[in-house]
Protein backbone atom coordinates (compact mmCIF):
# COMPACT_ATOMS: atom_id res chain seq x y z
CA UNK A 1 0.00 0.00 0.00
CA UNK A 2 1.23 3.24 -1.00
CA UNK A 3 0.73 6.54 1.09
CA UNK A 4 1.67 7.72 4.69
CA UNK A 5 2.65 4.99 7.15
CA UNK A 6 -0.20 5.44 9.87
CA UNK A 7 -2.53 4.60 6.77
CA UNK A 8 -1.06 1.43 6.04
CA UNK A 9 -1.24 0.31 9.86
CA UNK A 10 -4.52 1.16 10.29
CA UNK A 11 -5.90 -0.67 6.68
CA UNK A 12 -3.54 -3.37 8.34
CA UNK A 13 -5.30 -3.31 11.49
CA UNK A 14 -8.75 -2.66 10.13
CA UNK A 15 -8.09 -5.70 7.86
CA UNK A 16 -7.81 -7.95 10.89
CA UNK A 17 -10.65 -6.84 12.70
CA UNK A 18 -13.35 -7.12 9.63
CA UNK A 19 -11.90 -9.89 8.62
CA UNK A 20 -12.68 -11.73 12.54
CA UNK A 21 -9.04 -12.24 12.91
CA UNK A 22 -9.72 -9.97 15.89
CA UNK A 23 -12.73 -10.29 17.03
CA UNK A 24 -14.45 -8.24 19.83
CA UNK A 25 -12.43 -7.64 22.71
CA UNK A 26 -9.25 -8.76 21.32
CA UNK A 27 -6.63 -6.76 22.82
CA UNK A 28 -4.79 -4.60 20.13
CA UNK A 29 -0.36 -4.33 20.61
CA UNK A 30 0.52 -1.86 22.38
CA UNK A 31 1.68 1.32 21.10
CA UNK A 32 5.91 0.02 21.31
CA UNK A 33 4.98 -3.69 19.61
CA UNK A 34 3.42 -0.92 16.57
CA UNK A 35 6.57 0.86 16.89
CA UNK A 36 8.94 -1.90 16.74
CA UNK A 37 6.72 -3.85 13.89
CA UNK A 38 6.31 -0.53 11.69
CA UNK A 39 9.61 0.66 12.35
CA UNK A 40 7.99 4.03 13.21
CA UNK A 41 7.87 6.67 16.11
CA UNK A 42 5.26 6.49 18.31
CA UNK A 43 3.39 9.91 16.99
CA UNK A 44 2.50 8.15 14.02
CA UNK A 45 0.79 4.87 15.96
CA UNK A 46 -1.04 7.31 17.52
CA UNK A 47 -2.27 8.78 14.63
CA UNK A 48 -3.31 4.91 13.08
CA UNK A 49 -4.90 4.35 16.53
CA UNK A 50 -7.14 7.45 16.61
CA UNK A 51 -8.50 6.89 13.27
CA UNK A 52 -9.74 3.57 14.17
CA UNK A 53 -11.25 4.93 17.34
CA UNK A 54 -12.88 7.52 15.33
CA UNK A 55 -14.20 4.86 13.04
CA UNK A 56 -15.44 3.18 16.26
CA UNK A 57 -13.65 -0.18 15.93
CA UNK A 58 -11.07 0.37 18.50
CA UNK A 59 -11.37 1.33 22.10
CA UNK A 60 -8.82 2.92 24.47
CA UNK A 61 -8.91 2.24 28.14
CA UNK A 62 -7.13 3.96 30.62
CA UNK A 63 -4.05 1.93 32.03
CA UNK A 64 -5.48 -1.05 30.00
CA UNK A 65 -4.91 -0.67 26.55
CA UNK A 66 -6.95 -0.88 23.31
CA UNK A 67 -9.55 -3.29 22.73
CA UNK A 68 -11.48 -4.27 19.78
CA UNK A 69 -14.43 -2.16 19.99
CA UNK A 70 -17.66 -4.10 20.42
CA UNK A 71 -20.79 -4.28 18.11
CA UNK A 72 -23.59 -2.15 19.87
CA UNK A 73 -26.59 -1.90 19.51
CA UNK A 74 -28.77 0.97 17.69
CA UNK A 75 -32.38 2.13 18.50
CA UNK A 76 -34.24 4.61 16.28
CA UNK A 77 -36.08 6.32 19.37
CA UNK A 78 -34.72 10.09 18.57
CA UNK A 79 -35.95 12.67 15.86
CA UNK A 80 -33.98 15.34 15.05
CA UNK A 81 -34.93 18.19 17.89
CA UNK A 82 -35.34 21.97 17.36
CA UNK A 83 -33.92 23.35 20.11
CA UNK A 84 -35.56 26.68 19.82
CA UNK A 85 -38.62 25.37 19.46
CA UNK A 86 -38.62 23.00 22.69
CA UNK A 87 -37.46 26.25 24.51
CA UNK A 88 -39.86 28.43 23.41
CA UNK A 89 -42.21 25.81 23.88
CA UNK A 90 -41.52 25.71 27.60
CA UNK A 91 -42.25 29.14 28.13
CA UNK A 92 -38.56 30.23 28.59
CA UNK A 93 -36.87 32.86 26.19
CA UNK A 94 -34.36 31.46 24.07
CA UNK A 95 -31.03 32.61 22.78
CA UNK A 96 -27.97 31.42 20.61
CA UNK A 97 -24.65 32.54 21.30
CA UNK A 98 -22.10 32.00 18.36
CA UNK A 99 -19.05 31.13 20.10
CA UNK A 100 -16.71 30.60 17.01
CA UNK A 101 -17.04 30.90 13.41
CA UNK A 102 -14.14 28.73 10.51
CA UNK A 103 -13.95 28.04 6.96
CA UNK A 104 -11.39 25.19 6.29
CA UNK A 105 -10.29 22.11 5.18
CA UNK A 106 -10.66 18.89 6.50
CA UNK A 107 -8.34 17.82 9.19
CA UNK A 108 -6.20 14.68 6.73
CA UNK A 109 -5.67 13.06 9.61
CA UNK A 110 -9.45 12.73 10.90
CA UNK A 111 -11.36 10.16 8.47
CA UNK A 112 -14.58 11.57 9.33
CA UNK A 113 -13.96 14.57 8.85
CA UNK A 114 -12.61 13.73 5.27
CA UNK A 115 -15.58 12.10 4.46
CA UNK A 116 -17.69 15.04 5.74
CA UNK A 117 -15.91 17.40 3.33
CA UNK A 118 -16.24 15.22 0.36
CA UNK A 119 -13.20 17.37 -1.83
CA UNK A 120 -15.30 20.81 -0.17
CA UNK A 121 -14.71 23.09 2.55
CA UNK A 122 -16.25 22.73 5.96
CA UNK A 123 -17.96 25.16 7.94
CA UNK A 124 -17.14 25.20 11.59
CA UNK A 125 -19.42 26.16 14.11
CA UNK A 126 -19.38 26.67 17.95
CA UNK A 127 -21.96 28.46 20.40
CA UNK A 128 -24.21 27.87 23.27
CA UNK A 129 -28.25 27.74 23.55
CA UNK A 130 -29.58 29.59 26.40
CA UNK A 131 -33.14 29.32 28.04
CA UNK A 132 -33.96 31.72 30.45
CA UNK A 133 -30.60 33.19 30.29
CA UNK A 134 -28.86 30.13 31.49
CA UNK A 135 -26.63 28.10 29.50
CA UNK A 136 -28.88 25.08 27.98
CA UNK A 137 -26.33 23.07 25.98
CA UNK A 138 -23.21 23.82 24.16
CA UNK A 139 -23.01 22.89 20.39
CA UNK A 140 -20.13 22.22 18.28
CA UNK A 141 -20.76 21.31 14.65
CA UNK A 142 -19.07 20.85 11.11
CA UNK A 143 -21.22 21.56 8.18
CA UNK A 144 -20.32 20.53 4.99
CA UNK A 145 -20.29 23.30 2.61
CA UNK A 146 -20.79 21.20 -0.62
CA UNK A 147 -24.20 20.32 0.42
CA UNK A 148 -24.93 23.72 2.29
CA UNK A 149 -23.22 26.26 0.34
CA UNK A 150 -25.42 29.09 1.45
CA UNK A 151 -25.24 28.60 5.43
CA UNK A 152 -21.47 29.67 4.34
CA UNK A 153 -23.17 33.57 4.69
CA UNK A 154 -26.10 32.71 6.64
CA UNK A 155 -26.80 35.16 9.86
CA UNK A 156 -27.19 33.07 13.11
CA UNK A 157 -28.42 35.62 15.15
CA UNK A 158 -32.07 34.80 14.83
CA UNK A 159 -31.88 31.56 13.56
CA UNK A 160 -29.40 29.09 15.12
CA UNK A 161 -27.74 26.47 12.86
CA UNK A 162 -29.66 23.77 13.47
CA UNK A 163 -32.75 25.53 12.76
CA UNK A 164 -31.06 26.89 9.54
CA UNK A 165 -30.05 23.44 8.14
CA UNK A 166 -33.55 22.23 9.01
CA UNK A 167 -35.39 25.09 6.61
CA UNK A 168 -32.82 25.31 4.00
CA UNK A 169 -31.41 21.30 3.54
CA UNK A 170 -34.01 18.99 4.59
CA UNK A 171 -32.26 15.95 5.83
CA UNK A 172 -33.14 12.04 4.68
CA UNK A 173 -31.36 10.31 7.18
CA UNK A 174 -29.73 10.57 10.54
CA UNK A 175 -28.08 8.94 12.94
CA UNK A 176 -27.68 9.65 16.67
CA UNK A 177 -25.24 8.47 19.87
CA UNK A 178 -26.57 9.29 22.62
CA UNK A 179 -23.48 9.28 26.01
CA UNK A 180 -23.16 10.20 29.38
CA UNK A 181 -19.95 12.48 30.64
CA UNK A 182 -18.35 14.52 32.89
CA UNK A 183 -17.84 17.93 31.87
CA UNK A 184 -14.33 19.03 31.20
CA UNK A 185 -12.88 22.64 32.31
CA UNK A 186 -13.81 24.17 28.73
CA UNK A 187 -17.29 22.76 28.84
CA UNK A 188 -17.94 23.77 32.42
CA UNK A 189 -17.32 27.04 32.35
CA UNK A 190 -19.49 27.54 29.12
CA UNK A 191 -22.16 25.74 30.62
CA UNK A 192 -21.73 27.33 33.82
CA UNK A 193 -21.18 23.68 35.86
CA UNK A 194 -18.79 22.48 38.21
CA UNK A 195 -15.85 20.73 36.42
CA UNK A 196 -16.73 16.85 36.68
CA UNK A 197 -20.67 17.83 36.38
CA UNK A 198 -22.51 14.97 34.71
CA UNK A 199 -23.64 15.70 30.93
CA UNK A 200 -25.76 14.26 28.73
CA UNK A 201 -24.00 14.66 24.61
CA UNK A 202 -25.61 13.86 21.33
CA UNK A 203 -23.55 13.06 18.65
CA UNK A 204 -25.49 13.17 15.12
CA UNK A 205 -24.93 12.91 11.65
CA UNK A 206 -27.00 13.84 8.82
CA UNK A 207 -27.29 12.87 5.18
CA UNK A 208 -29.46 14.23 2.17
CA UNK A 209 -30.08 11.64 -0.62
CA UNK A 210 -26.35 9.93 0.62
CA UNK A 211 -24.48 13.36 1.07
CA UNK A 212 -23.15 13.81 4.00
CA UNK A 213 -24.97 17.61 5.61
CA UNK A 214 -23.73 18.20 9.34
CA UNK A 215 -22.13 16.39 12.28
CA UNK A 216 -22.61 17.79 15.40
CA UNK A 217 -22.14 17.24 18.99
CA UNK A 218 -24.53 18.50 21.81
CA UNK A 219 -23.52 18.28 25.46
CA UNK A 220 -26.85 19.53 27.75
CA UNK A 221 -26.05 19.60 31.81
CA UNK A 222 -27.67 16.20 33.17
CA UNK A 223 -30.90 17.80 34.94
CA UNK A 224 -31.83 19.86 32.37
CA UNK A 225 -32.76 17.32 29.32
CA UNK A 226 -34.07 13.79 28.81
CA UNK A 227 -34.80 11.39 26.65
CA UNK A 228 -37.89 9.81 26.00
CA UNK A 229 -39.02 7.21 24.05
CA UNK A 230 -43.01 5.04 23.80
CA UNK A 231 -42.89 1.68 22.59
CA UNK A 232 -45.98 -0.44 21.45
CA UNK A 233 -45.73 -4.30 22.28
CA UNK A 234 -44.97 -5.11 19.14
CA UNK A 235 -41.85 -2.97 18.65
CA UNK A 236 -38.27 -4.25 17.68
CA UNK A 237 -35.25 -2.70 19.34
CA UNK A 238 -31.76 -3.03 17.75
CA UNK A 239 -30.33 -4.22 14.47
Amino acid sequence: MTGPLHQRIRSDIEARIRSGEWAPGHRAPIEAELMGQYGCSRMTVNKAMTALVEAGLIVRRKRAGSFVARPRVHAPVLNIPDIQSEIVARGETYAFRLLARAVRSADRDSPGEVELAAGGKLLALDGVHDAGGRPFALERRLVALKAAPGMEAADFTHVPPGAWLLEHVAWTEAESRISAVNADADDARLLALDEGAACLVVDRRTWREGQHVTRVRQVFPGEAYDLVARFGPGARMGA
